[in-house]
């Protein structure tokens, strides 16, 4: 079983100030735990034009954030996990977006990246820190710092690159990919 792990960069403002400070080419990550990326989860924003206002979210190709950024830029991997942990991510998943006192976006443990610290509250996340939780609290050795940035995942152990591009590019590189594998094997 594959779960995929989402690093963008749509070059919105907060997107912008964050890569001022990390240096690193991407500022978000999200997961998902199929390979069309139907449905992506991550902390981020609520609505596509505040990004203050946050929590947890059902991201898509062509829906909220990335549907107004159409130039979002992304590095694709895959993580191959057994069936127990991708069960484990899934509840988690699951419990997080049912809670009744919802999960926050933690915008101070956000911006405390910049200077090397950690803030964290509880019942907070942003996207690193949302992810990380996920892998690890599914049994997965993650070996990832504390302070996470999204970038901190292309370190993973065993993950795969699949794809690098444009987000909008994605589901068109893999409609490609089936019909050239489907005609090659004569399907």
């Amino acid at each position: 079983m594959k779960i995929y792990i989402v690093l963008t960069y749509t070059g919105t403002m907060l997107s912008k100030i964050i890569k001022t400070y990390t240096k690193d080419e991407f500022s978000h990550v999200s997961i998902s735990l199929d390979e069309e990326l139907k449905q992506m989860y991550s902390f981020g924003r609520l609505n596509p034009y505040n990004p203050f206002i946050g929590g947890f979210v059902h991201e898509g190709i062509n829906t909220g954030t990335f549907r107004r950024f159409i130039k979002t830029k992304t590095e694709i991997y895959s993580l191959d996990v057994n069936e127990e942990q991708y069960n484990s991510i899934e509840k988690i998943i699951r419990d997080i977006e049912t809670c009744e006192n919802p999960y926050k976006f933690n915008i101070i443990g956000l911006f405390a990246v910049s200077i090397k610290k950690k803030i964290k509250t509880e019942h907070s996340f942003y996207c690193a820190e949302f992810v990380k939780y996920v892998l690890e609290n599914s049994g997965i050795k993650t070996n990832l710092p504390d302070i996470i940035r999204p970038e901190n995942f292309k370190n993973l152990e065993n993950i795969k690159l699949e794809y690098k591009g444009r987000l909008i590019g994605y589901k068109v590189s893999r409609n490609r990919k089936y019909f050239l594998k489907t005609n090659l094997n004569g399907v």
